[in-house]
């Protein structure tokens, strides 16, 4: 999730385990600990652009690192802050592990995909009940942390603690509610889905992306779950045939092992992009859930040699239109 939120939950363990005494201080280190496992993106090459997406929610994401990371947090901020507070290491520890250790769950909850089980597994987990970016879920808790604080009364941060277990437990309702209205629709086409995945939606729990595989093709809808339950038809694309789709790509390129390197980190969600033929998109994003207008993509160009790797590239496109496309979705206004 965005660093605000992974700092903020980071914040309200540590609180919530204190007395009286430090709450601030375990508020501060927990907020701090709780934003240091998204270092790994720095782990970045200037000559493989994929590199980064290796190891993204990697090592520093899986659960048997969380004592290894919340004491070298600990370390670092022992030194800067813990000495001069008057704590002792173990105090400093203590705060920077239970803060880390909220870091890998949360995302978990997200559907980015997270290596939990590293080094023992390489599989992704992604429970996907919440978006990576929800004020609804972020601003509460980070006012109970700042009242927990400013009170000295670590109940406030138990009450955060409650509050996001309420919140995700909303989210396992509306995925699971998503997840049969996908199944409708599906059946509706007189389609047996190869699989369905349901995601969250930016912001929000209300509207959700469905996708399914059917037929040589992904399917992309929008429904809003619960709630005044409604479907959004949607977009559909081939799934990518190397042979059909780049028939000049030599198997044994650069090139070819990123294309497999970005199905393995896209869980096989790739296909070309219809508007741009050598950009290979990752379907489970897009700002309008029904869209295939994917976030990333990787190009391939027929010009490059065997030893160049694909671009890894970004897209943001005309997002005033595509937030105001979403909204109308989650308040009924039509498309």
């Amino acid at each position: 999730m965005d660093p605000l939120t992974q700092g903020t939950l980071g914040a309200v363990l540590p609180q919530a385990t204190r007395k009286k005494s430090h709450i601030g201080i375990a508020g501060a280190f927990g907020f701090l600990s709780g934003m240091v496992a998204d270092l790994d993106v720095f782990i970045r090459s200037s000559s493989d652009p994929l590199l980064f997406l290796e190891y993204h929610r990697q090592f520093t994401h899986s659960l048997v690192f969380i004592p290894i990371g919340g004491f070298l947090t600990a370390l670092v901020l022992y030194w800067i802050l813990g000495r001069r507070w008057n704590l002792e290491l173990s105090q400093t520890a203590l705060f920077c592990t239970l803060g880390y250790a909220t870091h890998a769950l949360l995302d978990t909850a997200t559907s980015y995909g997270t290596m939990l089980f590293w080094p023992f597994s390489d599989e992704r987990f992604a429970w996907s009940i919440i978006s990576v970016v929800d004020p609804l879920f972020t601003l509460p808790i980070a006012c109970l942390v700042v009242v927990s604080w400013l009170k000295q009364k670590p109940h406030f941060a138990r009450l955060g603690l409650v509050w996001a277990g309420a919140y995700l437990a909303l989210g396992v309702v509306q995925h699971q509610a998503a997840l049969e209205m996908g199944k409708a629709i599906a059946a509706g086409r007189g389609h047996e889905p190869v699989r369905l995945e349901v995601k969250p939606s930016f912001g929000n729990l209300l509207v959700w992306k469905t996708l399914y595989e059917a037929e040589g093709r992904y399917y992309v809808d929008a429904v809003r779950a619960s709630v005044v339950p409604k479907m959004f038809p949607g977009d559909s694309v081939p799934t990518l045939d190397l042979a059909r789709d780049l028939p000049w790509l030599e198997p044994e390129s650069q090139q070819a092992r990123d294309i497999e390197r970005f199905r393995w980190f896209s869980d096989g969600y790739i296909a070309r992009d219809p508007k741009h033929p050598n950009q290979i998109v990752d379907i489970r994003y897009s700002m309008v859930p029904n869209e295939v207008a994917a976030l990333w993509s990787i190009e391939v160009l027929g010009s490059a040699t065997q030893t160049d790797h694909a671009r890894f590239r970004t897209h943001r496109r005309d997002a005033a239109r595509s937030f105001g496309r979403l909204w109308n979705m989650v308040f009924s206004k039509g498309l």
